[in-house]
């Protein structure tokens, strides 16, 4: 049973950095391309941040410069470092598992902006 799980969310004030986990299990890891995805109610969840096999990033112009996404294949776990965040990033934050047609979705972790 593929199981992703969020951690590191919380309430902190603009300016602020969060580090976010997604520790997987049931999978072979470093076989998957892995992403970080957020939304607020009442909008689409969208792509903050997507990592490679072999470590490539891509980043939503949003995010560009402030948030570095990253991935530890022994240890099957992602990670969202997210600095100077700002009230905009609020969202819950949900991790994706995404191959050929297998996607998997964590249960998400909320992030609060807020001073």
């Amino acid at each position: 049973q593929v199981q992703l799980v969020e951690s590191g969310g919380g309430l902190v004030q603009p300016g602020g950095s969060l580090r976010l986990s997604c520790a997987a299990s049931g999978l072979t890891f470093s076989l998957y391309p892995m992403s970080w995805y957020r939304q607020t109610p009442g909008k689409q969840r969208e792509l903050v941040a997507s990592i490679t096999t072999d470590g490539s990033a891509n980043y939503a112009d949003s995010v560009k410069g402030r948030f570095t996404i990253s991935r530890d294949n022994a240890k099957a776990t992602m990670y969202l470092q997210m600095n100077n965040l700002k009230p905009e990033d609020t969202a819950v934050y949900y991790c994706n598992a995404e191959r050929w047609s297998l996607r998997y979705w964590g249960r998400g972790t909320q992030v609060t902006v807020s001073s």
